[in-house]
C-alpha cells in the first residue's frame, strides 16, 4: 500500500476521519513556513501544501495573499520541494500532497516536475485548473513517478465527468464543499453532504472535502456523514502570525474528529 492508503485504512479502522491542513509553501517567508508545516505534520493525519503562483485563479483573496507573500520573499517551486524534502525525512510516513498550478509545471518541465517530486518524497499533485480532459498532458509523467494525480469535483460537476474522473483519480478524491474559490464559510450547505454520501455509492477511493471547511464543528459534520477526510486552508491563515494559536486550533480539529 502506498501512503495514502495506509492511512486512509488505518483511520478508518479506527472509525476516525482523515484531518487534512493545508499551507503555502515559502509563506511567510521560507524559514517560517518549515517550521508551520513541521508543527502542522505533527497534528495532521494528511497534509495538502501549496506551492505560490501569481494568479492563483481557484483561490480567494486569504490563499492569493499568502501566495504573494511567498513569492516575494524568494519561494521558487525548487525551494518548495526542498521544505518538503525536508519534512519527508521527519515524517517518513505522513501522505503529502501538492497544489499547484500547470503554468508551474510547464516553466520547470513537466517530467523534471515529477522526477523531483519522487525525489523529495510528494505523494500527489493536484492541478486545479487542469481540464480533466487534459490530463494526458501530465499523466505519463506522474504514473511514471508513482505521483498520485488528485481531481476536484463538486456539487455542479456532470454525472458522465465524475464518471470519468473516477476512472483516473488515485490517493483521494477532492470533494469541493461550495462551487467557486477557497474561503472560509459559516456553514456547510446540505448538497455538499449530499454529495458525500453519493459519491461513496460510485467510488472506493477517499473522498475528502476542502473549499470553506473552516471549524471543528465543520469537521465532525463531514464525518458525520462519511467523509474520509477534511481540508481546511484559509482559516488557517488568520494564524500565520501565532504558531501557538495554530497549533491549538489544530488539536481541536483533530480532537473532534477521533
Amino acid at each position: 500500500m502506498n501512503r495514502y492508503q495506509k492511512t486512509f485504512s488505518e483511520l478508518k479502522a479506527k472509525g476516525e476521519m482523515g484531518f487534512m491542513p493545508f499551507w503555502m509553501l515559502g509563506d511567510p517567508d521560507l524559514k517560517s513556513s518549515q517550521k508551520i508545516v513541521e508543527m502542522l505534520a505533527q497534528h495532521a493525519d494528511l497534509l495538502e501544501l501549496g506551492i505560490p503562483f501569481s494568479d492563483p485563479l481557484a483561490d480567494g483573496k486569504t490563499i492569493q495573499a499568502s501566495a504573494d507573500r511567498a513569492i516575494k520573499r524568494g519561494a521558487t517551486v525548487g525551494k518548495c520541494l526542498d521544505i518538503v524534502g525536508n519534512l519527508r525525512v521527519k515524517f517518513p510516513e505522513k501522505p503529502i500532497g501538492l497544489l499547484v498550478y500547470l503554468n508551474l509545471i510547464l516553466q520547470f518541465g513537466i517530467d523534471d516536475f515529477f522526477v523531483e517530486c519522487k525525489k523529495q518524497g510528494v505523494d500527489s499533485v493536484l492541478i486545479p485548473e487542469l481540464p480533466e480532459g487534459e490530463v494526458s498532458l501530465v499523466e505519463n509523467s506522474a504514473k511514471g513517478h508513482e505521483i498520485d494525480l488528485i481531481f476536484l469535483v463538486s456539487t455542479n460537476t456532470p454525472k458522465e465527468r465524475v464518471t470519468s474522473i473516477l476512472e483516473k483519480a488515485g490517493g483521494f478524491l477532492y470533494a469541493i464543499s461550495t462551487p467557486g474559490i477557497t474561503g472560509a464559510k459559516e456553514k456547510i450547505a446540505t448538497k455538499t453532504l449530499e454529495m458525500i454520501k453519493d459519491l461513496k455509492t460510485q467510488t472506493e477511493i477517499p473522498v475528502c472535502v476542502g473549499f470553506g471547511i473552516s471549524s471543528p464543528k465543520h469537521l465532525a459534520l463531514l464525518k458525520e456523514n462519511g467523509a474520509d477526510g477534511g481540508i481546511i486552508g484559509s482559516k488557517l491563515f488568520e494564524f500565520r502570525n501565532d504558531i501557538n494559536a495554530m497549533e491549538k486550533f489544530c488539536k481541536a480539529c483533530k480532537k473532534a474528529i477521533r
